[in-house]
């Protein structure tokens, strides 16, 4: 209910980076002719993944900043019938809806505005799978970031955690490309958001070089069960203090 009275708050959101990164890489560079034509099918599944995990990730790390705050709105939420580390999966789960309705939402704006999008309907569940596990493991590096770092530090964070999720997260190019800067391809492993992004690129083209479903599928569940117990043994341990 509430995600549907903030509507309008998620299509901001979806707008701002995904949309203008996917304007100024395809309208304006390919106009200029700086970037191949078929880019933007490239391109797009990256958005996708981007729009899943960063959307997912401020849907959750926001709001527990401010309930964590001087008012600590968060103890009207910790009297609910359950235990304490079931009010965190709750809100892991808000984020992750909110993380697909981005996901979703993106495909449709992104086709519109470069003119064509890629479309595999035989891929469209990995897809979903792979854009579920971004989002759930998007909400979960928000609820860590937002119960174990001061208040007045995590806008800083939020810029330091943020650039390097995007720019080393294959959200332009595919994983199999970077072999010619190998030091870069490894860096580029280490980041969650690769994976996203090589798997909904894979479900969507697959004749595109990219990670293999298996293995982007592995490596998501191994991540989001981890950071699943990280964020919730935070916000238990943050809550009790």
């Amino acid at each position: 209910m509430v995600t549907g009275r903030e509507l309008w708050v998620i299509l901001v959101q979806v707008g701002l980076t995904p949309l203008f990164m996917l304007f100024v890489f395809d309208t304006v560079l390919g106009s200029q002719g700086l970037v191949g034509r078929g880019f933007a099918d490239v391109f797009l599944p990256g958005i996708i993944a981007l729009a899943a995990l960063t959307t997912a990730l401020q849907s959750v790390a926001l709001p527990l900043v401010k309930e964590f705050g001087f008012t600590m709105e968060i103890e009207d939420r910790l009297m609910a019938p359950l235990p304490t580390g079931y009010v965190a999966i709750g809100k892991l789960v808000i984020a992750t809806i909110r993380g697909l309705l981005a996901a979703v939402l993106i495909y449709p704006l992104g086709a519109l505005m470069v003119g064509s999008a890629p479309w595999r309907p035989a891929g469209l569940p990995l897809a979903f799978v792979v854009a579920l596990l971004g989002a759930w493991i998007g909400g979960a590096i928000g609820m860590s970031l937002a119960t174990t770092l001061p208040v007045q530090r995590i806008n800083v964070t939020f810029s330091v955690i943020l650039t390097p999720i995007i720019w080393t997260g294959c959200i332009h190019y595919p994983w199999p490309r970077l072999s010619s800067v190998p030091w870069y391809q490894v860096v580029t492993a280490l980041n969650p958001m690769t994976y996203v992004s090589e798997g909904v690129r894979g479900a969507l083209l697959p004749d595109v070089p990219h990670l293999s479903a298996w293995v982007c599928l592995t490596v998501l569940t191994g991540v989001a069960v981890v950071l699943t117990w990280v964020s919730v043994r935070c916000f238990t341990r943050r809550a009790v203090q």
